[in-house]
């Protein structure tokens, strides 16, 4: 005896293996709010460099103010 699918739901097979919309779009959000945190973290860090590593990496005061200036949003 082999176990049927109720009339009324919709098979997986009818979508494929790719999930519905919104979970995509949830994902995509959860994606873009991590890369913004992690991007303010990096400019957090950045800007506690003392000048002669700044130096070691080739960047000058200013151009660490620049970024640091920037909005979490801006790369």
């Amino acid at each position: 005896m082999t176990a049927r699918a109720a009339p009324n739901t919709v098979s997986a097979s009818r979508f494929g293996c790719r999930p519905f919309p919104f979970v995509t779009f949830r994902r995509f959000h959860l994606r873009l709010l991590a890369r913004w945190y992690d991007r303010h973290l990096q400019r957090l860090d950045l800007a506690e460099i003392d000048e002669h590593l700044l130096r070691d990496l080739g960047l000058t005061p200013e151009d660490v103010r620049r970024e640091c200036a920037k909005s979490f949003w801006q790369a």
